[in-house]
Formats: C-alpha cells, sequence, structure tokens
C-alpha cells in the first residue's frame, strides 16, 4: 500500500471514529431521563460491548501470556477511566467545560511526544492543536455557565490524561527483543476485546449495577417528541458508540500518529453537537458553528504536517489496516528499509 493510500486510510478511519463517539451522548442522553442512572448507562455501555467483543477476546487469547500490562492499562486508562472520571467531572462541573478540558489530550499528547519521547513537534501540529482547543470552547459554549470546582477541574483533567492514555496505548505495536529480532504486534481488535473486559470489571466496582432499574430497556424512550425502544439507544450506544468507535479509532492511531489522530478526534465534540441539533432539538448558536469550522480548520492543518511522503510502497505482504502496527517509539512494524519509510511517512505532527 502506498502511503499516501496508508495515510489517506488512516484518516477516513479516525472521522468514522469521531464520528462514532460523538453519538454516544446523544443516544445515552433519553436513557438517562428516562430513569437510568449515567454510571449505568456506562456500565451497559461498557459491558455490552465487552459481550459482543468476547469471540475476538478468546481468538486472541495469546494476548494475555503475551500482554498483559498493556491490556490492563488499556482498559483501566482508555476504557474505564476516561468514563468514570469524564461522569464524576460532569457531576461537579458544566458538561461544556468538563468536554473542553478533557479534549485537551492532544495538547498533552505532543507534550508526551516532545518531553518524554524527546522527538520533536512540527508547528502546524501544535497551531492545529491551538485552533482546535479554541473551537472546542465555541462549540461547548464553555462562558456559559463556567464555575470554578477544583475537584471538578481535576477530573475533567484526569479524563483527559486517560484519553492520552488511549492514544498513547493504541500506537503500541513491534518492540524490539534484542538482537535485531522483532515481536509480533498486538492485534487491535485483541487489545480492545480485552481493555473493555478489564474496563468492565473495574466500572462494575463504581457503578454497582445490581442496583439499576432494568424495566427502563424495555420501555419507550422520547427522542425529540418522538418515541424510540430503549434497547434500540442501548444497541446504538454499544455497538455503534464503542465497538465501532474503539476499533476504528486504535486502527486509525496506528496509520496515523497518536498526536495527529488525537486531534482528528477533536471533531467528537461537533459531531456531538450536531447530532444534538438534529435528533434531540438543541439548537445551535452562532458561535458554536464558527467553533466547528475552526476545530475543522485545526484538524486539517495538524494532519497535512507530515513530510511528503517517500514514492513507492511504504510495506509489503498481505495486511490490511487492522493487521499493521507502529513501534511503540514511533517505528513501524515491519522489518528492514519498508519500516524506515513507514516511520518518515508516518512522523505527522511528530517530525521536524
Amino acid at each position: 500500500m502506498q502511503a499516501s493510500q496508508v495515510r489517506s486510510a488512516g484518516l477516513g478511519l479516525a472521522l468514522a471514529s469521531a464520528l462514532a463517539f460523538g453519538g454516544s451522548g446523544v443516544a445515552a442522553k433519553p436513557l438517562i431521563e428516562a430513569g437510568l442512572d449515567p454510571l449505568h448507562v456506562v456500565w451497559l455501555r461498557v459491558a455490552g460491548a465487552a459481550l459482543v467483543m468476547s469471540p475476538a477476546a478468546w481468538r486472541h487469547r495469546n494476548l494475555l501470556r503475551e500482554r498483559p500490562v498493556l491490556l490492563a492499562a488499556f482498559g483501566l486508562f482508555a476504557v474505564a477511566g476516561v468514563q468514570a472520571c469524564y461522569f464524576a467531572a460532569i457531576s461537579r462541573i458544566p458538561v461544556g467545560v468538563a468536554l473542553l478540558v478533557e479534549y485537551l489530550a492532544p495538547a498533552l499528547v505532543l507534550g508526551w511526544v516532545r518531553f518524554v519521547r524527546r522527538r520533536p513537534v512540527t508547528r502546524a501540529a501544535v497551531l492545529g492543536v491551538l485552533l482546535a482547543a479554541a473551537g472546542l470552547a465555541c462549540v461547548v459554549e464553555v462562558w456559559s455557565g463556567l464555575r470554578f470546582d477544583p475537584l471538578g477541574l481535576l477530573l475533567a483533567l484526569g479524563a483527559a490524561c486517560c484519553q492520552v492514555g488511549y492514544f498513547v496505548l493504541s500506537d503500541q505495536g513491534a518492540e524490539d527483543e534484542g538482537g535485531g529480532a522483532r515481536r509480533e504486534p498486538p492485534h487491535p481488535v485483541g487489545v480492545i476485546a480485552y481493555g473493555l473486559l478489564v474496563g468492565t470489571v473495574l466500572l462494575t466496582l463504581v457503578a454497582r449495577p445490581w442496583g439499576m432499574d432494568w424495566s427502563v430497556l424495555g420501555s419507550t424512550t422520547r427522542m425529540n417528541g418522538h418515541g424510540v425502544p430503549a434497547w434500540l439507544l442501548l444497541a446504538w450506544v454499544v455497538l455503534l458508540a464503542t465497538v465501532l468507535a474503539y476499533l476504528t479509532g486504535v486502527v486509525s492511531v496506528r496509520l496515523l500518529s497518536p498526536q495527529v489522530a488525537g486531534v482528528v478526534a477533536c471533531l467528537e465534540a461537533v459531531v456531538a453537537t450536531v447530532l444534538a441539533w438534529v435528533l434531540l432539538g438543541e439548537r445551535l448558536s452562532g458561535p458554536q458553528l464558527a467553533g466547528g469550522l475552526v476545530v475543522l480548520a485545526g484538524a486539517y492543518i495538524a494532519q497535512s504536517s507530515a513530510p511528503k511522503p517517500p514514492s513507492g510502497p511504504v510495506a509489503s505482504g498481505p495486511a490490511g489496516p487492522g493487521a499493521r502496527g507502529t513501534a511503540a517509539d514511533g517505528g513501524a512494524a515491519e522489518d528492514g528499509g519498508a519500516g524506515e519509510e513507514r516511520d518518515r511517512m508516518r512522523a505527522g505532527g511528530a517530525s521536524a
């Protein structure tokens, strides 16, 4: 696959992930209004997705022996941590403020790349992050209802840090074993499946689903004045906003880079706002529309900051997007010169 094709596939998957994640709140809100506790909705979301992905967990059970730390970390940070911190934050501060703080994650990813991995980042990537953050402030109308709550802001920042973990852990791939040998990259489907299982266990301790009003799932909820079966909304949350969102998101990080995929993920807030307008009747203001355009501009600038890809094929072998992996240090899973070419191609916002 040519370098440009890999990048296009990665951008397409990143956009699909933002669209899928963006619909979670729109589908979950009628369930909450029907009587379900927000934490119970989160538990249903993660547990349902873990059930759907359980055959994949069995198929990739070798990961339990080969990558137990990665699986535990993905479940703790990328699944349970983001959800628990975000919902705890919105119980203390306005949703818009919590969402804006959480989506400082792309800026934190750049900090991780620059100061922890000690790799340079481009000015375009930094500019893209700043524009996306400014646009998000307008999309969520952060100035309405702004109040200072130290614990609430700390929880929102915790959600941002956990989201950084999602992007960084999703980039895990082949690693040197010494002597020039490389380990097989962990299959993204297996990582997601076990991450959801670990997340379910952790969220069960927090949400305590045995106290949930299960009868709500058999009722009819209201969405912008129209009756919608609760089970249909739950299926949306589980299949689209969780399973599909995580699958496309993790693979997109591997094809792009954590920092580029992170900025594209900012579109989730725009998608959520537009869907709330269309499906829930929540009107968009002028600043929100302008903010959405600024977020789009920031995402475009960040993803276009990669150096011109080399000519010729990037990698050989019968591997589709789901089977590709990148090294944890920013390299490629493929051996030899092909891996070096792909490393230069996907440097995204992380090369000079």
